[in-house]
């Protein structure tokens, strides 16, 4: 692999580590009681931004292109699933930036803060899935070490989780309250757990490759 091409994984594994403690640490209820919902908002808008960055990264590298006649199917999945999850990014920009807006204009107000949205967890599930795919035969990736099981798997059940907490985020209309307070939470947390812990483990990868290189 070329050295501009490591140099920009490393960027891509910084960028998910970083993004993916931001929401970590966001979704600890010791962290919002103590800062308060505007900084908690602040702290999930920052998270979604370097998620953001890190998957352009990744769609520029995987695959290079838009999928083309003859693109082998692990890069084909490879692609789509950096590109659909550039889109659930994008879709956590909004409403976290949304979120934050509401933190700022009336902080009691019931859910403050943000939660995983329908769109962007949608998005996400669906890119988890066509990486799962993507790594069912990884030997012709562009890069075999780009997808690896235990990262793939971490991050679908982490999309799960967060597919979980906008469901339990949801405000019934009715009653005025959440479906599950619990699961608006713990989704959440988990989620942005196991997408560390992913991010982590692809960076560990990536750091030992990349001295045997020329």
């Amino acid at each position: 692999m070329a050295r501009e091409e490591r140099v920009r994984l490393r960027r891509e594994a910084w960028g998910f580590v970083l993004g993916s403690a931001c929401f970590l640490v966001g979704a600890v209820p010791f962290y919002a009681q103590a800062v308060g919902p505007v900084v908690v908002g602040v702290t999930f808008c920052g998270g979604s931004v370097l998620f953001t960055l890190a998957a352009a990264v990744q769609l520029s590298l995987s695959g290079r292109r838009v999928p083309r006649r003859g693109t082998s199917p692990a890069d084909r999945w490879d692609w789509w699933a950096a590109a659909v999850q550039l889109a659930g990014t994008l879709f956590f920009n909004v409403s976290t930036a949304a979120a934050l807006g509401a933190a700022i204009a009336d902080p009691a107000r019931l859910g403050a803060g943000w939660r995983p949205d329908a769109y962007g967890s949608v998005a996400f599930l669906v890119s988890s899935a066509f990486a799962v795919l993507a790594t069912r035969d990884r030997g012709h990736l562009w890069d075999r070490d780009a997808r690896t099981w235990h990262g793939t798997w971490l991050n679908l059940v982490g999309s799960v989780a967060f597919a979980a907490s906008a469901v339990g985020a949801y405000v019934v209309p009715e009653t005025g309250s959440l479906v599950s307070a619990f699961w608006a939470n713990l989704g959440t947390l988990v989620g942005a757990a196991c997408f560390l812990v992913a991010a982590l483990l692809s960076r560990r990868t990536i750091g030992e490759e990349a001295p045997a290189a020329s």
